[in-house]
């Protein structure tokens, strides 16, 4: 049994990784009160950025490379973000069709570039990816260490990390508190001086970044290359963990995990013996099927925040 959950645990948290990061960018654009339909086009960008990055100054940066690569996949997702902040915010777009075209433009402009650059639809595999690794004295606890922190990645558990820090600031932080009220009664915010559109524009930042950030991890420690089938639907997944986990920090990465958990099963079925006998197809194709049916079991019972989608004009009942 350990030997079953030492295999399983670090295969999902893996996985789990880019989702629990975008889906937390989906938690603060939401709570705000601005959709985020184009996760999938920022995790895109990010690991576009990610890998290019990577190609490129391995030689300069060594062994840090790959955290550098994801910060600045980080920086050029919260600048991607902008282009819905505005169409959004400042006009009023629908906020469904303006996060429909990032994901249009991230994966158009991505592959275009790649094309250019590397003259083939795929870019040269990194070799400076992340690696997994044994956490120092963590590793060595009995039966806790082997599963644990053992062979494991250490954006994993920055993405727990980051969801931690995500709760603390959405719900113990002022900001937090300013963010959130502009996306469940915009109109009273802006009666006690909050500026609801300053606000809604960081918190699409923030999930800009954020998204780069999951598309970054999983190029690096997942794919190791960008093309156009890079990023399938993971942005969407992370998406449905924000509803899934009812628009909040923790419930969403607990999302993302099952999730993730589901996107694994292809890899870890040949060590469960009860996987074994089950075609690879079923297999691969359960993370989007467990996705459709936890939002269909669930969704009806998710309240969004109230104003989430709904552009704000000051001064307007």
């Amino acid at each position: 049994m350990l030997d079953i959950l030492q295999t399983i645990i670090p295969i999902a948290l893996f996985y789990s990784a880019p989702l629990i990061l975008t889906a937390l960018g989906g938690v603060f654009s939401e709570r705000s009160g601005v959709v985020n339909i184009g996760l999938e086009g920022l995790m895109v960008m990010g690991a576009f950025v990610g890998i290019v990055f990577n190609l490129t100054f391995a030689d300069v940066f060594g062994d840090a490379t790959p955290w550098i690569s994801i910060l600045v996949a980080m920086v050029i997702g919260a600048i991607f973000s902008i282009i819905h902040a505005v169409a959004s915010v400042t006009f009023r777009a629908d906020q469904v069709v303006s996060g429909v075209a990032i994901n249009f433009l991230a994966l158009g402009l991505g592959v275009f570039l790649t094309k250019q650059w590397y003259g083939k639809g795929q870019t040269d595999m990194v070799s400076e990816p992340f690696y997994s690794t044994n956490i120092p004295f963590l590793s060595d606890i009995p039966i806790i260490g082997p599963i644990f922190f053992q062979k494991v990645y250490l954006t994993s558990y920055l993405a727990i990390i980051v969801a931690v820090i995500a709760w603390y600031v959405l719900y113990k932080t002022p900001f937090g508190l300013r963010l959130r009220s502009v996306g469940e009664h915009p109109m009273a915010a802006d009666t006690n001086g909050i500026n609801v559109y300053s606000m809604r524009y960081i918190a699409v930042i923030i999930s800009g970044a954020l998204g780069g950030l999951g598309g970054s991890v999983f190029a690096l420690t997942i794919a190791s290359n960008f093309s156009q089938s890079t990023i399938v639907g993971q942005g969407f997944m992370s998406l449905a963990a924000v509803i899934f986990g009812k628009w909040h920090p923790l419930g969403a990465m607990g999302a993302a995990l099952f999730f993730g958990l589901a996107q694994s099963l292809s890899v870890i079925s040949t060590s469960i013996p009860v996987l074994q006998e089950v075609p690879s197809i079923y297999l691969t194709i359960a993370p989007y099927v467990l996705t459709i049916l936890a939002l269909a079991g669930f969704i009806g019972r998710a309240e969004a925040p109230k104003a989430n989608g709904q552009p704000y004009i000051k001064g307007s009942r």
